[in-house]
């Protein structure tokens, strides 16, 4: 029987009091991981979270840092490793929210943040956490969570989808460059997700938005964390600098 068997790996997830962050850091509690859950503002959700996998039998720490920040991140980085001695997987989650407007309204300010919290993000990521794996020997995970959007381009998406591509660029170029070390590097891209906030809302349904997905539904973060947890795991190891779209065939790479 194949199963997701996490247990003794130690994950670290960026924005994980997010609405998807959340499920992603049960989902792989679940399968056994040890969690180090990051946050930014929200210490008070990032505690309960902690007590909940702590409830539930695994082992979490919350670690609050601004991912734009090369001295939090390394912080960071010194606080997970003190506490767990290793980290297997990092799931780079968070990402700076804004106003979408189009190119000519958007502020300067809006593509600068995208850039930092997408482009510099993952990189400031990768330098904290990728040379310990590679210094174990063992291999290890990076995950970024990238968006359908990135090959939508829709009006109004500018400075997301800047920031995603140039993402999406750097991890595949780190999943060539760390690759011998078996440390694989994947991307998921999510849809519109349905989330604890729409189940709250009522808002589950939009006709609009999947009138042109295949499947004819929205997905759920569960969906999402499940493959975040698939990628994570040893059944992935021969998989690096995929994109892989979770949105129900809405948008479908070409070869």
């Amino acid at each position: 029987m194949l199963t997701l068997d996490l247990s003794a790996k130690v994950a670290v997830i960026t924005g994980a009091t997010s609405d998807l962050g959340r499920v992603m850091v049960r989902t792989l509690s679940q399968c056994g991981a040890n969690i180090a859950i990051n946050y930014l503002r929200n210490a008070e959700l990032a505690a309960t979270l902690v007590n909940e996998v702590e409830a539930a039998g695994g082992r979490a720490i919350a670690v609050q840092a601004d991912i734009t920040s090369e001295g939090q991140i390394n912080a960071m980085r010194d606080r997970v490793l003190e506490t767990f001695v290793s980290v297997d997987i990092v799931v780079n989650n968070a990402v700076i929210q804004y106003d979408w407007k189009s190119v000519l309204e958007q502020d300067i300010e809006d593509y600068e943040g995208q850039f930092r919290s997408c482009v510099l993000h993952n990189v400031l990521m990768a330098k904290a956490f990728v040379p310990s794996m590679i210094e174990r020997g063992h291999g290890g995970r990076v995950i970024g969570i990238n968006t359908e959007c990135a090959m939508q381009n829709f009006a109004s998406q500018s400075a997301y989808v800047s920031g995603k591509r140039g993402m999406d660029g750097v991890l595949r170029i780190l999943a060539k460059e760390i690759g011998e070390h078996q440390i694989t590097v994947n991307q998921v891209a999510p849809g519109w997700t349905i989330s604890a906030r729409d189940r709250a809302a009522g808002s589950e349904i939009q006709p609009g938005y999947t009138k042109s997905v295949p499947l004819a539904r929205r997905g759920t973060d569960q969906e999402i964390a499940n493959v975040v947890a698939f990628l994570a795991s040893d059944l992935s190891s021969y998989i690096t600098g995929a994109y892989i779209p979770v949105c129900g065939g809405n948008v479908m790479p070409t070869i």
